[in-house]
């Protein structure tokens, strides 16, 4: 066996506590190189009447790894813990320094989780297991009340430019609530609503205030009781990293430079600050310079925030943030902003925006998710872009699981397009079959997935701005096809909770091959997921003890004869078979 490429440490994503009862261990080896695993685990206070031998398994691969995993219950919330390796006949036992080729004699020198602090748990709002999110950009979604339209306001449906406007606002969202309740959503995730100068708004003016033009708090209470009613969660966008050049601290020290009282709330280099493009003068987001970085260190801004975090959720009602650029924000803040919206609503949501891995913000003390920008482009290159093969994509999906403690993955947010990218009929080129086979990844994986608002009547639209469009409201102009399928699938979704939750395996996912299987299973129900992401006809033969299943789409009947499960699907199609397996 390969010692080299096995690994372990304490805490972080390699052993956490799941719940008040449950630790959860893992341990990386070489991919294939290892026939069994087991923990050697017990209490360091009564070692030789608890300690035992528990089975682990593989939970996912990479194309490097294997990585084992077992939950353990220690029965006084001690554990104290090695390992077993075996490869066919041979055997190593790792300790927390060590490779032994016998049974470690001293627990002293075995790895350690000291004790199973409730505080520690990190627990993420069950809702948001069961989440189906719906984005809006509200510049673009609907006008309900002209009387708040912009200066210079456009004719709805024209095209985006990077500074027009067309009046949409939180009346019109109202207003279209049963369309989105109709499909089947629970969440809605709102980018900015609070004033600034642009369309977007993550320039802000004043974080007490819901920009004029979206309308005011009133507007926002009267919306969110109007989702809440209706079984819908609502999120807001906070843009905790920089500020817009009209934030009122800001414009202070515009005019009066190092004599200002909020000199220290930014990040500034130099006086006097020119806003022209001179970089070097102040940091911003992005080279932005009407986005001046917040200096969140310092306890005047950390106040300030850490207020406005607690008002909407208090005042308003709301259910979770978003936070904009939040891997550039320091940790402490974000440590301090839990604690605060954690106490102003213990099942608050928090997301941060983070494109790349994210552990060091999902410990259970800053973020409760992230916005899963690595399932997304493994969807796209696999399903759209043809970069990848069946194993190149699981392996891609096995070494984001293996990241995060799996209460991170069960609400993780799994998108596949947004504001900031092209819509996703546009990365499929116009070919629904595909955009249809994306989506049943998305709704058939583990963590809450999101539909860009107008993607369920088929609009598209390429880059920044385009990808900001009116959302279309002419039935005539509106796919239906597609809204159809998006009602169905998420009424697939939500009725089968294996879906939801629960392990995911892949059964066939082999080099070169653009068909792929995988399993999603939960307290005895089962359900096999087959696509087909070629142009041809794809046969699939999969090892099975059940014989009956049915088919989730279809709802027909589906035998499997001589312990095989047998299937043939057409180019770019996909099947949903379940089976019950309680009480086997």
């Amino acid at each position: 066996m390969l010692l080299e490429a096995v690994y372990h440490r304490p805490k972080q994503t390699w052993s956490f506590a799941y719940d008040p009862e449950t630790i959860h261990l893992r341990l990386r080896a070489k991919k294939d190189d290892l026939t069994e695993v087991f923990a050697l685990v017990g209490d360091k206070y009564a070692w030789e009447a608890t300690s035992e031998l528990v089975p682990m398994k593989i939970f996912t691969s990479d194309g490097m790894f294997d990585y084992w995993e077992c939950a353990v219950r220690p029965p006084y919330r001690r554990l104290t813990y090695g390992f077993l390796l075996r490869k066919d006949s041979e055997e190593i036992w790792m300790t927390e320094d060590d490779f032994l080729a016998t049974r470690p004699e001293n627990q002293k020198r075995l790895f350690e989780f000291p004790f199973l602090n409730a505080v520690d748990i990190f627990s993420p709002p069950e809702w948001a297991k069961d989440a189906i999110f719906y984005q809006i950009f509200p510049e673009r979604f609907a006008n309900g009340d002209t009387s708040n339209d912009p200066e210079g306001t456009e004719p709805w449906g024209g095209k985006p430019e990077r500074g027009n406007f067309f009046g949409g606002d939180l009346q019109g969202v109202i207003d279209h609530l049963d369309h989105i309740a109709g499909l089947g959503v629970n969440a809605i995730y709102f980018t900015p609503i609070f004033q600034a100068t642009t369309n977007h708004k993550y320039d802000t003016e004043d974080y007490m205030q819901v920009d004029p033009q979206f309308g005011d708090a009133e507007t926002v209470k009267k919306l969110v009781a109007a989702c809440h009613s209706r079984g819908i969660r609502v999120v807001l966008d906070a843009v905790f990293n920089h500020s817009g050049r009209t934030f009122g601290p800001f414009v202070d020290v515009l005019k009066n430079g190092a004599a200002s009282r909020y000199k220290d709330w930014f990040h500034v280099r130099k006086f006097p600050i020119a806003v022209d493009g001179d970089y070097a003068g102040y940091d911003t987001f992005a080279f932005e310079p009407m986005m001046p970085k917040l200096n969140t260190e310092n306890p005047e801004v950390k106040d300030y925030l850490l207020n406005v975090a607690r008002y909407w959720i208090e005042e308003i009602g709301i259910d979770g943030w978003r936070l904009d650029v939040a891997n550039e924000v320091d940790h402490s803040f974000w440590r301090d902003f839990r604690k605060t919206v954690k106490a102003a609503n213990p099942e608050a949501y928090i997301l941060g925006e983070i494109w790349h891995e994210s552990s060091p913000w999902l410990a259970g003390d800053q973020f409760d998710a992230v916005m899963n920008y690595p399932f997304t482009e493994a969807v796209l290159d696999f399903f759209v872009r043809e970069r990848t093969d069946a194993e190149q994509f699981a392996n891609a999906i096995g070494k984001q699981l293996s990241r995060y403690p799996l209460q991170a993955s069960e609400v993780t947010f799994n998108l596949l397009d947004s504001h900031d990218t092209p819509r996703l009929l546009t990365h499929c080129n116009g070919d629904k079959k595909k955009m249809k086979l994306t989506a049943i990844v998305q709704f058939t994986f583990m963590g809450a997935p999101c539909i860009y608002y107008g993607d369920e009547v088929g609009m598209e639209g390429g880059d920044d701005p385009d990808c900001r469009k009116c959302m279309e409201w002419n039935p005539a102009k509106q796919d239906k096809d597609l809204h159809a399928f998006y009602r169905k699938l998420i009424s697939v979704r939500k009725a089968n909770p294996e879906l939801r939750r629960g392990a995911i395996t892949f059964l066939e996912a082999e080099p070169g091959e653009a068909r792929l299987a995988y399993e999603r299973n939960h307290e005895g129900d089962k359900t096999v997921v087959l696509l087909n992401s070629s142009m041809i006809e794809q046969n699939f033969r999969l090892p099975v003890t059940e014989s009956h299943w049915l088919d989730l789409w279809t709802g027909k009947s589906v035998s499997a004869a001589g312990g095989n499960l047998e299937i043939n699907l057409p180019p770019l199609g996909f099947a949903l078979l379940k089976t019950s397996i309680k009480g086997k």
